[in-house]
């Protein structure tokens, strides 16, 4: 019984991070981003969401959390050396790789609250 416990505790926990996802691709495209991409996996690890606006690529990490500073105090240093691994992956498959320039941002989707999106985060 307790691993079923445990089991239902983490798909919920793995919808509520679909959901926030897609909140905050919502959130970018109405600030004018265009997303490339949702939960982009690669064999190095995966990539919230890739958005673009003109020349500048935002790899996102999307956290729901009560605070923002409880968002950006998530990604550890290990997920954000992960991200940035996967992120030069997805980089090394495009042709078109040399004009974009590259950024890192947390957007912290909050309860009752509009998302805060932390700019150049790590």
């Amino acid at each position: 019984m307790a691993a079923d416990g445990r089991r239902d505790k983490r798909r919920k926990a793995e919808r509520r991070g679909h959901a926030a996802e897609y909140w905050a691709a919502l959130y970018l495209m109405l600030k004018g981003y265009r997303i490339l991409a949702i939960r982009y996996r690669t064999r190095l690890g995966e990539i919230d969401l890739i958005a673009r606006k003109k020349d500048l690529v935002a790899i996102i990490e999307v956290k729901a959390r009560p605070s923002g500073v409880s968002a950006v105090d998530a990604v550890g240093f290990h997920s954000q050396r992960r991200i940035r691994a996967a992120a030069d992956l997805w980089l090394s498959r495009r042709k078109d790789a040399a004009r974009f320039s590259l950024r890192f941002d947390i957007i912290a989707i909050l309860p009752r609250r509009l998302p805060q999106h932390f700019i150049d985060a790590f």
